[in-house]
């Protein structure tokens, strides 16, 4: 049974990743930042990562609570 933990991680390649605890497998999600990003965010691209996570986790949770079905054609800005 997969742990119910999840961490953030940095990767060996700069990307940052969302992962299982006990799994060193492919990441349930992965943020990359282009160097332009990580100079305009002076270094703190981790917290912006962390945050950008939180808030995709607190959505998620809310779309596993509606119970009307997402449509097929919807237009993400």
């Amino acid at each position: 049974m997969p742990s119910p933990f999840l961490e953030i991680v940095e990767l060996d390649d700069g990307r940052v990743a969302l992962r299982r605890s006990d799994d060193d497998g492919e990441p349930l999600l992965v943020i990359e930042f282009s160097d332009d990003a990580r100079d305009f965010l002076q270094g703190q691209y981790l917290e912006v990562a962390k945050a950008m996570i939180t808030a995709g986790m607190q959505v998620a949770g809310q779309v596993m609570d509606d119970e009307e079905p997402v449509p097929e054609d919807r237009v993400l800005h």
